[in-house]
């Protein structure tokens, strides 16, 4: 980018009060690779015994880290000791030689770190197509891993940031056995926004004891109900990844299966920080000026309702109407009506800040077009939607699409 962009007018007042999490340090620093004057290279050590899960991108073009982590994580659930990320280049549509940078720089961390090099993780992020230069990392890798913290959180998140306007992080504690495990999670996004598990990274780490396999089922679970719940733009990355790391520095008994009832609370926290992050991605989406939460119900299956909420999301007139503050709402009908899910179109019912809309295949007896406006002003849009052929619902985050999309996306390479 040319300049730098201003913060997002829907992002969180403060990066919040990120604790460590026993067993992980992190560290970043300026390769200039891309992005002058600023940090763009981050490294995260774990203990030995760390386990790791992983989500990724669906693209039929992954990038190389992309294949790299998939191919680590095939060989079996468990060992990690690094994760290494750099922003600016996506290091995908780069052929063999993307492949040897990348290997170049895993051997590097694992030299520092004192590990295989499969036992580190790669992530990168930015512009397709564009060669990867290793000694601009490799180099730095020394000095990088005497400056380990475990206090560094914030200044990772802002590390991997491309367009991103804010760095992005969230926290929680659990109980499991009665004993405090903590679970920190950053995650960079802003642009190519509609992940299949978008450019989009999140890492999460705690320091609870729970096995590779058991942490992937979490890991999915909580995926499918977050960063497979937004939209910005309806691209898919070439680089989307969501990983999950294990220090098993907490003292509690040992966990099996993803089904144990003393996981409970983790599980539910772990939800939480997916959602808060994948939400906070939302909040920065290129140009964004409102956040729109879009809820389908009466759908014949989640899945249904999920494609619906979709094409609601994804409709560039719906979310032009909501970014002109123009109650518009036949659009919305309309995004349902092309889903090519079940609706019933005499049924159906919609609401729009928690005010009646449309029922019974027309406009509400009740509808205000003032009142409706003067919601549209928000920054915060609910639309609900009832499509009246079943009992299933899905929710579905996403955000307006206004000139400053087109403006920072026309002008993102040079």
């Amino acid at each position: 980018m040319s300049a730098k962009l201003p913060r997002s007018p829907l992002a969180p007042q403060n990066f919040p009060k990120m604790l460590p999490v026993a067993g992980v340090r992190l560290a970043t620093a300026a390769s200039g690779a891309r992005y002058q004057g600023r940090d763009d290279l981050l490294l995260m050590a774990f203990d030995k015994g760390t386990a790791v899960a992983g989500m990724f991108t669906t693209s039929k073009a992954p990038s190389a880290p992309v294949d790299w982590c998939r191919r680590q994580l095939r060989q079996g659930w468990g060992a990690t000791r690094a994760l290494l990320v750099n922003a600016g280049n996506a290091n995908a549509f780069t052929g063999r030689k993307g492949d040897l940078a990348l290997q170049a720089c895993a051997a590097a961390a694992a030299k520092q770190i004192g590990c295989t090099r499969g036992q580190v993780m790669i992530g990168s992020t930015g512009v397709i197509g564009v060669l990867l230069d290793a000694s601009r990392i490799t180099g730095l890798l020394p000095a990088l891993a005497k400056k380990l913290h475990p206090n560094a959180w914030q200044a990772g998140a802002e590390a991997i940031r491309t367009t991103d306007t804010f760095a992005k992080g969230a926290c929680a504690t659990a109980l499991i056995d009665g004993i405090e495990v903590r679970i920190n999670g950053i995650a960079k996004g802003s642009g190519m926004i509609a992940p299949d598990m978008a450019t989009m990274l999140a890492y999460v780490a705690t320091d609870a004891a729970i096995p590779g396999d058991v942490l992937h089922i979490l890991l999915r679970k909580a995926v499918q109900g977050s960063f497979n719940m937004i939209s910005v733009d309806s691209d898919t990355s070439t680089s989307d990844t969501v990983m999950l790391f294990a220090t098993g520095k907490a003292a509690h008994g040992a966990i099996t299966r993803a089904g144990d009832p003393r996981l409970r609370d983790f599980r539910q926290k772990l939800d939480a920080v997916a959602g808060d992050l994948a939400r906070q991605v939302v909040r920065d989406g290129e140009g964004a000026g409102k956040f729109i939460s879009i809820c389908v119900g009466g759908a014949a299956s989640p899945r249904a309702a999920k494609r619906i909420a979709l094409s609601i999301a994804n409709s560039p007139l719906v979310k032009t109407a909501i970014a002109g503050e123009d109650a518009n709402w036949g659009r919305i009908v309309m995004a349902v009506g092309k889903a090519g899910e079940a609706a019933n179109r005499d049924a159906l019912a919609v609401r729009i800040g928690g005010l009646p809309v449309a029922r019974k295949g027309m406009a509400d007896p009740a509808y205000s077009e003032s009142q409706v406006t003067a919601h549209m002003q928000g920054d915060e849009i609910s639309i609900d939607v009832d499509v009246g052929v079943g009992k299933s619902s899905a929710t579905v985050w996403t955000c307006d699409l206004t000139h400053g999309y087109i403006d920072i996306n026309a002008d993102y390479r040079t």
